[in-house]
């Protein structure tokens, strides 16, 4: 059977100076489209994966834009809805060196802040699907986005669907009276794929504060079982490890356990960075397509996801556009960057 992926979240417009100036200097604005589910499913479409994104976008030019954008990089657009005022608008200040990067979120009221309950049919839209996956970001824009995304978390797990899910954590999106262990709970309880720091899962859970010590393989698998006893359908958990030297320089490796082992991969350097937004993302993405392909080989997929990540901060814009060559590439250990004739 054909492997086949649906994601779901919100679609965003993403307005950035050039270069790296400061807001106060722009002038005008680069504009891309992205968003968490919809960049994992443009890496998944192209790695060759059959992909729907799930998303409710306004009915307007900017919305059709933003779909046709969905297409053109592959990815499946006839399940998305139609609804809403506007889209969700991020402007981004790309830093640079010992200055970081600064998020704007313009996106209260947008068509997927306002979505309800039972707007989507998810058995009908998850009728041909293997996978699902989602991202704290869902249920951090407003309640009833928390309350579709249970609706559909709970479709995919009685038609016995892989979920995988993103914590993705964002203390700027959650203004709606509602912290993520008010929320989270319900809905993790269902992955069988969690992607993201210790921490943040304890956060989340409304468990007491960790402080996890990621090159410690003996202490590493007592807080991961204690995430296993908290999500009693979860199979596989992930970290991304970043270790910032600066704006441009970053360094990327990730831990994988499968509730019996731990796995690692070599921390790698990334500079100079191109753009480091998405780069989460690209690490679900590469997890996704390793955990489908190579079920048995947990190290591979890890390894897919690591060399994911390191080459979306050579990307310009939310998506991650490489191949699965240029992962393998990486992977074998050539980081050359030379030209391809």
């Amino acid at each position: 059977m054909m492997k086949k992926v649906i994601t779901f979240g919100e679609l965003l417009l993403r307005l950035a100076p050039k270069e790296y100036l400061r807001f106060s200097q722009a002038s005008s604005f680069d504009l891309v489209y992205g968003g968490g589910e919809s960049n994992v499913a443009v890496s998944l479409a192209n790695y060759g994966v059959s992909v729907d994104f799930v998303t409710r976008l306004p009915k307007n030019y900017i919305g059709e834009c933003a779909m046709m954008e969905m297409r053109k990089h592959g990815v499946g657009v006839d399940k998305i809805v139609w609804g809403g005022e506007r889209l969700g608008i991020y402007y981004l200040e790309v830093g640079s060196g010992a200055r970081g990067s600064n998020v704007v979120y313009d996106r209260a009221n947008s068509s997927m802040a306002t979505i309800k309950r039972g707007t989507i049919n998810w058995k009908e839209v998850l009728q041909d699907a293997t996978w699902f996956h989602w991202s704290g970001i869902t249920p951090a824009i407003s309640e009833s986005a928390a309350q579709e995304c249970l609706e559909a978390i709970k479709a995919a797990h009685e038609l016995r669907i892989t979920i995988s899910t993103d914590l993705n954590y964002r203390s700027k999106l959650w203004q709606y009276g509602k912290t993520p262990k008010d929320i989270m709970p319900e809905l993790l309880q269902y992955s069988n794929i969690i992607l993201g720091d210790l921490d943040t899962a304890f956060f989340m859970l409304g468990k007491n504060k960790v402080h996890p010590d990621y090159q410690d393989e003996k202490s590493l698998p007592v807080l991961y079982d204690a995430l296993f006893q908290s999500c009693p359908n979860l199979i596989t958990a992930a970290t991304t490890l970043r270790y910032s030297i600066g704006a441009s320089h970053q360094q990327i490796g990730g831990v994988l356990y499968d509730g019996k082992s731990i796995f690692t991969a070599d921390v790698k350097n990334v500079t100079p960075v191109v753009d480091r937004v998405g780069s989460g993302d690209a690490f679900m993405a590469g997890l996704i397509y390793g955990l489908i392909h190579n079920v048995d080989d947990q190290q591979r997929a890890l390894n897919l996801a690591v060399a994911a990540c390191c080459l979306k901060h050579t990307i310009k814009g939310d998506a991650n556009l490489v191949t699965l060559e240029e992962l393998e590439k990486l992977i074998g250990g050539d980081a050359s960057g030379s030209i391809v004739r």
